[in-house]
């Protein structure tokens, strides 16, 4: 429900979604230098330390207004991307971004891209906080209802009652997945219902990444109405969303995408 790359059409090429994310793959050669052999020891060495980590999180600003999740990935090259989170101020795009990545010693070599271009356009990258990430995917969840409480109170209504009143085939449509999020993650999230991993069909894009997308399929309409449930509940630091769906409507999404079967 929040700004998720491109995970909750929103009509400029940026979704709603906590997007996405979901580790992305990156280069395969990165754990096999010693840059990835450095980060992957001191990453471990914190559970040596009595306080936890900290959130592995940096702020973007002055992004090109048609950046994707894949620019951003492209920008960090050699990271582990968990999520990108872009922002949007009275329903536009913002030009900023929160990255989550894979280590908390990754914020260091993040923050070495600062004042980098991304084509013709310098990037300012800055350290944040868990909190300020967390604040940032609320104020997301506002804006898309309407950017308070009041104004969003109608509109938010119309949008349940909208899923309430569709009609259930035994599929539903996920939206808002981590990037790094498997058949394992979402067993877990409907583990109150009788679901397989057969059932659970993830898209990926033409690139063969996870497109913040998948279908489940369900024993009857009965089962996946009282699965929405689910519909708003968080898969890690994501909330999910959840849509009535039909076999035909993931056999026309995997025409246009591709699927995880």
């Amino acid at each position: 429900m929040f700004a998720r790359g491109k995970y909750m059409d929103r009509g400029d090429g940026r979704e709603l979604g906590s997007k996405r994310q979901r580790l992305v793959d990156s280069n395969q050669s990165f754990y096999g230098g010693p840059l990835g052999a450095n980060l992957m020891y001191n990453a471990s060495s914190y559970s040596y330390m009595t306080q936890p980590p900290p959130f592995p999180v940096v702020r973007l600003r002055g992004l090109p207004f048609d950046c994707t999740v894949d620019d951003v990935v492209d920008f960090f090259h050699g990271l582990d991307i968990l999520d990108v989170l872009f922002t949007h101020k009275n329903g536009r795009f913002s030009g900023k971004a929160f990255c989550v990545l894979g280590f908390p010693l990754q914020v260091d070599y993040a923050l070495q891209r600062n004042r980098q271009n991304m084509g013709r356009r310098y990037i300012e990258v800055f350290r944040s906080k868990k909190q300020e990430y967390y604040q940032a995917v609320a104020n997301e969840v506002a804006e898309l209802r309407g950017g308070s409480p009041k104004r969003g109170v109608s509109r938010a209504r119309s949008y349940d009652e909208g899923k309430e009143e569709a009609a259930h085939t035994g599929v539903l449509r996920l939206r808002g997945l981590p990037f790094s999020a498997g058949k394992d993650d979402i067993l877990e999230f409907f583990k109150d219902f009788e679901i397989s991993e057969d059932s659970i069909h993830i898209v990926v894009n033409s690139d063969g990444r996870p497109s913040g997308e998948a279908f489940v399929e369900f024993e009857n309409a009965e089962q996946s109405r009282a699965a929405m449930v689910k519909d708003r509940m968080t898969l890690g630091s994501r909330y999910i969303e959840l849509f009535p769906s039909s076999l035909d409507e993931k056999r026309q999404l995997c025409n246009l995408e591709n699927v995880w079967s």
